[in-house]
């Protein structure tokens, strides 16, 4: 990795529930030696990405940051073209949505939504999806480049006791999605959250994202899972549309093939 790579790197350990990071606390996230960090930093003070609360002198994301951020998005209206969706999923389906992008090779969160039909739901506070561990993940490893397998099976960490652990459990878990249509962690990444995602796509007709559900895992149920299944493909393509995309003809069948009630029948057996 570049000298340049590494210090942007630093800016990932930003985030709404940690916007303040101590020098020390920086170099142990990094796990870097605290004068290469120390010189990271500066390099990112510099060029505005970083700057330094004169009170506590931890270090937070510089105004460039905003900019860029304000950039892409008037660019590239992502978030805003999936928020209505987001909204209308949880509204029917009484769990939490939310939708992830894939960009490079990690998928990270872009927006979420709330129900508030339940007093318990699942909380969205993540910086990037575990590609082998969520069902965001699992529909980057069956629908996005081939590149990213290799990446999920050098770091297959176990976040639960269901945390896929082999190279071959992957594989079956990729390939149900694919089969399916639909990726699925059921308490594989937190011990009480069971999640469906489907695939999302863009202009490039390539693979964007996954717009998810995250259901409390004691609430979930066959017939929540239909609930949401349904309005999860209704969802993709909404969102698919608004970043100029569509949902493949195979990915479509496949999602026929899940909802049709034979498949239903046949599941719940």
């Amino acid at each position: 990795m570049s000298s340049a790579a590494k210090t942007l790197e630093l800016l990932a350990h930003f985030s709404s529930a940690r916007p303040e990071i101590g020098l020390s606390t920086l170099c142990r996230l990094a796990r870097r030696d605290k004068a290469t960090t120390y010189r990271h930093l500066q390099a990112l003070e510099d060029a505005g990405f970083v700057e330094q609360n004169p009170a506590t002198k931890h270090y937070r994301l510089g105004p460039i940051v905003l900019q860029l951020a304000q950039t892409r998005e008037e660019t590239v209206p992502r978030k805003a073209g999936a928020e209505a969706a987001l909204s209308r999923l949880a509204d029917a389906t009484g769990e939490t949505s939310h939708v992830s992008v894939l960009s490079g090779t990690t998928v990270y969160p872009l927006a979420s939504c709330e129900s508030p039909k339940h007093g318990t739901r699942a909380i969205i506070d993540i910086q990037t999806f575990p590609l082998h561990a969520t069902a965001s993940g699992l529909c980057a490893l069956a629908f996005g480049p081939s590149k990213l397998m290799d990446v999920a099976t050098e770091n297959l960490q176990a976040y639960t006791a269901k945390t896929v652990q082999t190279a071959a459990d992957l594989e079956q878990a990729v390939q149900s999605a694919r089969d399916t249509g639909f990726g699925r962690s059921d308490r594989s990444y937190e011990n009480e959250i069971h999640s469906l995602s489907v695939p999302v796509f863009d202009q490039t007709g390539l693979f964007a994202g996954a717009v998810s559900v995250a259901s409390v895992a004691t609430r979930f149920s066959q017939d929540l899972e239909r609930i949401i299944k349904s309005n999860l493909v209704s969802a993709s393509r909404e969102i698919s549309h608004n970043w100029g995309g569509t949902p493949p003809a195979d990915i479509e069948a496949a999602w026929a093939k899940s909802l049709s009630p034979s498949h239903a029948s046949e599941t719940a057996s």
